[in-house]
């Protein structure tokens, strides 16, 4: 669009990308994001000093803090995003629901109004009927949630989901619902004007959660049918008049085994997850975003709209999966990942040397994937996220790739309990047994010596031959046989454990050549030659659930 971009930065952030991309960067504050990213009349002072037009406030921080667009206001800068009206009314979980019920809008069984405290949560909770969840009025991300299955756990439950409420949000309110078991979390994208145009641009299948935080996304959901998705494309048009929606929002629904389909909340900002859906209708949400705030109409109508393909996303975090995805933090000291093509897509703010502080988000990127078809789109992100490579901070990748590779998600078998169902103690690699070892080692000697030979024939001006020295193992059904590789994922090597034992299983032995052993486990297997030439491999293995 050409348009020139200012961004902001605090102290942890100093060295970001983002900083360094920009046209033109500010610094703001402290890392605390209280006294930076949250600081409402600093950012007002950066986009007056710098001219802005308008700012873009992403999906965190002060996106759907009422308080923002209207200090913008103040300085004749337009927000892009929704009115400040529209975002406190549907910003607090109470008054969406009242505004939805208006709209005609499904709704989940509850108590609309605020608990007093622990002795009116028994009350209403018991009037309802286990299981209920407790939610926090305010806020969003999963903070605030609790899922209470009798009244015995009504105290315990409440003080916690009203102190955190109140430690994320300010606000303590709580509100109660009915639970509905075992269901499946879709959500409707929509992009409105201000003249009135309201356009829904497919569903999006978020169901795969931890702690009520989405790790995947995909479109379309494979669980609903289209007369289901039109019903709720007509509901979330009437929400978005009821409470003067522009801009783009997502209407989020819980829907149970039959089908049926209850209001959750309205997001309005753009969502993590917006690239599956920009995948499949073709429309840069980003850009219609900024193009609505300044006043165009929609270019398009519903009738316009054609959702081609499928396309899935799954978030790379700062997090170890064997500890009860305890957070991690630290410098990037490599960084590798798949190139980027029609149906490859990864939107990072990372690279080797960047920092991840313990003050922000954990998300480092998202490897979001498009395909003709369901089973193409998994079968991209299973080769993207092999492709991937993070050292120096502990992530999911293999959690990632764990959960692509399970029966029940290829089947479509979702629900927002998959992760504690099916990974209750976390996520942990299998260990590898010896033969395994022995087809590592010998992709490694294959590669070594594929790379010798094309060093040997560049250094002397020689056209490289296609054949070469075979490695051979001990253990080959056909003593003496060549054995087919594959090049795997050719990765960033780093040393741990030197195995000189694993020689012995090479035939020929190679003296020159030191084989390193990283660590046993089929989720990252690492070898290694000298100080020049290495390679790393990671095998998939669905891991102990």
């Amino acid at each position: 669009m050409d348009i020139s971009c200012v961004c902001v930065y605090s102290d942890a952030d100093i060295n970001s990308v983002h900083v360094r991309q920009a046209d033109e960067s500010r610094y703001i504050g402290p890392s605390l994001s209280c006294l930076s990213y949250l600081n409402i009349e600093k950012i007002c002072e950066v986009a007056v000093e710098t001219g802005a037009q308008a700012v873009h406030p992403g999906y965190g921080f002060l996106a759907e803090n009422p308080d923002f667009p209207r200090a913008l206001q103040k300085h004749n800068i337009d927000f892009i995003g929704p009115s400040a009206e529209t975002i406190e009314v549907t910003a607090n979980k109470i008054t969406a629901k009242e505004e939805a019920r208006k709209a005609r809008v499904n709704v989940v069984p509850g108590y609309m109004g605020k608990i007093k405290d622990v002795a009116h949560a028994a009350i209403v909770a018991e009037e309802i009927g286990f299981p209920v969840m407790l939610k926090a009025a305010s806020g969003g991300g999963g903070k605030g949630m609790r899922i209470v299955n009798s009244k015995k756990e009504i105290e315990l439950a409440f003080t916690s989901a009203t102190n955190e409420a109140e430690k994320s949000f300010k606000d303590g309110s709580i509100f109660i619902e009915k639970y509905i078991e075992l269901p499946r979390h879709i959500e409707i994208q929509i992009i409105a004007d201000k003249y009135g145009n309201i356009v829904c641009l497919g569903e999006r299948e978020c169901s795969i959660q931890r702690n009520n935080q989405k790790i995947m996304e995909e479109t379309p959901s494979p669980f609903i049918s289209e007369e289901v998705r039109q019903k709720m494309y007509v509901q979330c048009v009437s929400l978005a008049k009821q409470v003067g929606y522009f801009s783009a929002g997502t209407v989020e629904f819980v829907v149970d085994k039959d089908q049926n389909f209850y209001f959750l909340e309205v997001n309005t900002r753009l969502q993590v997850e917006h690239p599956v859906t920009e995948f499949i209708t073709g429309i840069d949400i980003v850009e219609e975003m900024i193009r609505t705030s300044c006043g165009e109409k929609l270019r398009f109508n519903q009738n316009d709209i054609k959702l081609t393909g499928s396309a899935i996303e799954s978030r790379i975090c700062a997090e170890d999966p064997s500890k009860k995805f305890f957070p991690s933090s630290g410098r990037i000291k490599y960084y590798d990942k798949p190139d980027e093509n029609d149906y490859v897509r990864i939107d990072d703010g990372v690279a080797a040397g960047s920092e991840i502080s313990t003050f922000y988000d954990s998300m480092i990127a998202k490897v979001i994937t498009y395909g003709k078809d369901r089973v193409e789109a998994i079968s991209r992100v299973q080769k993207a996220l092999s492709e991937c490579y993070i050292e120096g901070v502990t992530n999911n990748i293999e959690f990632l790739e764990s959960i692509f590779h399970h029966p029940n998600f290829i089947a479509a078998k979702l629900h927002t309990r998959f992760i504690p169902d099916h990974y209750p103690s976390g996520f942990h690699g299998d260990f590898v047994t010896e033969e395994y070892i022995k087809i590592f080692i010998f992709t490694a000697l294959y590669v070594h010596l594929e790379n010798e030979e094309r060093y040997h024939h560049k250094a002397v001006n020689e056209t490289p031959q296609v054949s070469f020295q075979c490695v051979t193992l001990e253990s080959s059904k056909k003593e003496g046989a060549p054995v087919s590789t594959t090049r795997m994922a050719v990765m960033g090597f780093h040393s741990v454990i030197d195995n000189p034992a694993f020689e012995s299983l090479v035939n020929p032995p190679i003296p020159t050549m030191r084989i390193t052993i990283i660590q046993q486990r089929k989720s990252q297997i690492a070898t290694g030659f000298d100080s020049i030439n290495h390679a790393e491999f990671c095998s998939i293995t669905q891991g102990k659930e």
